[in-house]
This record gives structure tokens, sequence and C-alpha cells, in this order.
């Protein structure tokens, strides 16, 4: 058997629990060779946290790139989370094409806004490149702001099924086979995720809790990718990761401090055993 290898390519936050400190163990505790592309280095996350450092790394992709096209070095499936510049996805979109295997997964999580809002860091430019590394990938992950954004429609903190399912279709008029659409909830105290695969849709829901917590986005994704790298089908992972995500914030919101993350660690032994029941 071959195993499999991943690479993810998105920030390194040193401290912060988010981003490459939470996609490198969680992948790589799913039983799966993870390799990693920096696209830029920050002192902490920027999530409450003021005067942090931060480094750009846009001009070593392509260096990486090349280094690893010399060698030989292939992947399974490349994973995208934060990246930083417009400037950058012409050069993730070219790891996507010379470094896959025959039949690598592209998935995409379109890191880039939450709450009805952009990030800081980006503007409209950012987004239409997101676009284009959409259509490039096979599975994305956008939250329903991140959708809204992506397609044009317009953001609603209330919303209905038919709401959804112009949003899903709409994302899936990017390019991707497979769409993962997380934080919707129809009814108080619920929330969940919408898996829109082959024009059919599944919704799993779970328990909201109100609790925010940094990091959760990057903590479901990269359990998503580790279920689906070994054999879960799109719907299964999707539970998985949104099972762990909430465990995840279950052991870290009576810690008061300890707001800039969540536990992840403590919770991997139960990841783990999600991960190879039949």
């Amino acid at each position: 058997m071959t195993d499999k290898r991943v690479l993810t390519i998105q920030d390194i936050s040193c401290f912060g629990q988010c981003s490459l400190t939470v996609a490198l163990p969680i992948i790589s505790a799913c039983g799966i060779e993870t390799a990693v592309i920096p696209s830029a280095v920050l002192s902490t996350h920027t999530g409450g946290f003021t005067g942090f450092t931060c480094r750009d790394l846009a001009e070593d992709i392509p260096k990486i790139r090349d280094h690893w096209k010399e060698v030989g070095v292939k992947f399974d499936a490349v994973y995208t989370g934060y990246l930083g510049t417009p400037e950058m996805i012409a050069d993730v979109i070219s790891i996507m094409d010379d470094l896959g295997t025959e039949g690598s997964l592209n998935i995409v999580d379109p890191a880039m806004a939450d709450g009805g809002v952009l990030y800081p860091a980006f503007d409209m430019v950012y987004v239409e490149e997101m676009k284009k590394l959409c259509a490039k990938a096979d599975i994305i992950l956008p939250n329903i702001t991140e959708a809204c954004m992506l397609t044009g429609m317009e953001y609603k903190e209330e919303y209905d099924e038919a709401y959804i399912d112009e949003l899903l279709a709409k994302l899936s008029a990017l390019g991707a086979e497979t769409v993962i659409l997380t934080g919707v909830g129809y009814k108080p105290g619920r929330t969940g995720v919408v898996v829109f695969e082959n024009k059919e849709k599944s919704y799993y829901e779970h328990r909201r809790i109100e609790k925010g917590c940094h990091g959760t986005g990057d903590v479901y994704a990269s359990t998503f990718v580790g279920a689906l790298i070994n054999g879960k089908d799109a719907f299964t992972s999707a539970k998985i990761a949104a099972d762990y995500t909430v465990r995840c914030i279950e052991i870290t919101k009576g810690d008061t401090e300890h707001w800039y993350g969540v536990k992840f660690e403590k919770a991997m032994p139960e990841l783990i055993s999600a991960i190879h029941a039949e």
C-alpha cells in the first residue's frame, strides 16, 4: 500500500493555534504524511492580538515549487487555507498543476471572511483571485460569509433553505465538484454543515456553542481533509470534522485564559478513534 501525502499551504502563526500550527498536527495525527508551504510567518494570529509581526513569504513559493519539481516530489492532495495576497494564488494554482499525482485532489478553504465582512488584510481584488482558485478546486469549504463574497449574494444573518440552495448552486457554478458549506443553522441553538455533491444535498446538524473560538475553521477544514484522505466520503468527513470541532470548543470554553484558540490536542484520541472507525 502506498501511503498518502498531503501538501497544505497557509500561513504559520507561531502562537495562537490556527493555520499551519493546527493543520500539520491534525492531518499528521490522522496518519497522513503532511508537507507544508508557509504563505507568511506571523508572531501571533491577528484575532485579539496587537503589535504582531508578519513576514510575507510569497517570493519563496515558486522557488519551493521548482525545487520539488526537480526532485520529483508529488502529492495526493493540495489543501489551501489563509494565503494572504492575490499574487500568491497564481503560484498556488501552478503547484496544483505541477505537483499533483494522477487523480490528486485540490481542496480549498477560502479563508478570507466571517461575520459578513472580509478579514482586514483582504479586498475585492483578493476575492476575484480566490474565485479562480475555487474554480481549480475539487472541493471548497466556505462559510456563509465567504460563500456570499464568492457568489455576489447578499449576506444574511437569518435565512431559509431556499437561500442556502441558491448559495450552493452559485458556488457549484464556480467549478468545484463538491461544496462543503459550514455554519448553516435553521433553528435556535443549532448549526451544521451542508454537503453538496453530484447535485445532491446532505445536511448534518449539531449543537451550536455560542462562545466563538479562534482557529475553529482551520480545525474543521484540517480534520475534514484528514478524514477524506483516509477514505471517508465527503459527508462522513464533514460529520467527523464537525463533531471534533465541537468537542475542541467544549474542552476549551471553561478556561478564560485560553481565549486565543481551542485545545484541539486534548481531543486528538477521540479524532483518531473516529478516523479509524468502520
